[in-house]
């Protein structure tokens, strides 16, 4: 028996299995992820495909042992990705499954598609999907719905990612275990390194396994904000939690961001580069950090849009904030949960902005460190309101 560490669905795991044990088996046997399906168990039919490294693998003929160290997602940990999310509507809408069960594998390997096609090529998506069999569509249905979401997304101007965001290959070759070593690397261990003294063309494109969307207003003219937005040390000082290593530069900035989560400190240090277009008013932040103490690691990005409102008086901010945990912070975070989080913490960052823009001192600008209990007593009692608002909402409505 071996012990295998490696991260499944965001989560560290580490189990006894034989050397022989396939990847596929791993999952569903000893951790109940049985979405992945066994079919030929020769690595023909693809209902066994997984993302291994963010690549899509056959996990009925990896050895899970090869894995060790590796960042491993099954169609379970895609319950809330974006992309799957839109493919999963677009197989009801064009009738592209029948008896679903090469549809998890299917899935996988046309998120893929999706990621990385610049347009809905009905050639590349079959050639894409070829590794993919399925007994009862024809395909027909298949191939209509990968080409409707990247007709759909290609229309919001989602570009394609440069071999779909793939910074490494696995789990040969991932340089994730290399020849020598006594025991696993901790799948953490890729992200601490990328994060060290990182240039800034080294900070790499990711897709997240979180997206969150969030929407607020200021009193001030778009220009005003964008060029807010431009100020990194202003902007960092509305960001509860962050601090600056060092002075910034309109691309790169390096600093770090402090949590506390119950019994758990962590200090999040790291570097990030920054984009802006001045001609949309919109602007993304990608970063990466690691914290030695929890041993945890995150990718985080933030997108940004302004828009004009009251005839250019006031912007909306539209915000999408994608991030990927891993380590023991991953072990606590609930996606509701996270969700009321980012909510309070973009209040707390329009309130600061709100403030600076109106001339507000710096000194007055704080960012407070986070500390889970005192947001999540907030997040409990609004949620007890609303529930108890509904029920007493039936019972005055039935007399």
């Amino acid at each position: 028996m071996t012990t295998i560490a490696l991260q499944v669905n965001r989560r560290a795991v580490e189990i006894l299995a034989e050397p022989r044990t396939s990847l596929a088996d791993f999952v569903r046997d000893r951790l109940d992820l049985t979405g992945t399906h066994l079919g030929c168990e020769h690595g023909v039919c693809g209902a066994c495909t997984v993302l291994l490294d963010g690549v899509p693998a056959r996990s009925c003929i990896t050895y899970a042992v090869a894995c060790a160290g590796a960042d491993i997602t099954t169609i379970e940990g895609l319950d809330e990705d974006e992309v799957t999310t839109e493919l999963r509507a677009a197989f009801t809408r064009e009738h592209a499954l029948q008896c679903g069960y090469c549809t998890p594998g299917m899935l996988v390997s046309a998120r893929d598609l999706v990621l990385r096609l610049p347009d809905a090529d009905e050639r590349r998506i079959r050639v894409g999907l070829s590794g993919n069999l399925c007994r009862c569509t024809g395909y027909v249905g298949i191939v209509r719905a990968v080409q409707s979401v990247i007709e759909a997304r290609r229309a919001r101007n989602i570009a394609p990612l440069a071999d779909g965001g793939r910074t490494i290959l696995g789990p040969a070759g991932s340089g994730r275990a290399t020849s020598g070593q006594n025991g696993p690397q901790p799948a953490t261990q890729a992200l601490a390194a990328a994060s060290d003294s990182v240039a800034p063309g080294a900070i790499p494109d990711f897709t997240p396994a979180t997206v969150l969307n969030q929407r607020f207003t200021l009193p001030h003219a778009p220009a005003k904000v964008f060029a807010m937005f431009d100020d990194v040390a202003g902007i960092a000082s509305c960001l509860p939690g962050v601090s600056l290593k060092a002075p910034p530069t309109p691309e790169r900035v390096e600093g770090a961001i402090r949590v506390r989560l119950g019994p758990i400190a962590a200090s999040f240090e790291g570097a990030a580069r920054v984009e802006r277009d001045p001609a949309t008013f919109s602007g993304r932040i990608i970063g990466i950090g690691t914290d030695q103490r929890s041993r945890s690691a995150t990718q985080g990005e933030i997108r940004y849009r302004l828009l004009p409102l009251e005839g250019g008086a006031a912007t909306a901010v539209e915000l999408s904030i994608g991030y990927t945990l891993s380590g023991m912070l991953a072990q606590v975070g609930r996606p509701g949960l996270v969700r009321d989080l980012a909510k309070r913490l973009v209040a707390e960052f329009a309130g600061n902005l709100d403030r600076h823009l109106s001339g507000t001192a710096p000194g007055q600008v704080t960012a407070a460190e986070l500390s889970f209990w005192s947001m999540i007593s907030e997040v409990l009692h609004a949620r007890l309101v609303r529930m108890f608002g509904r029920v007493f909402t039936g019972k005055d409505g039935a007399e």
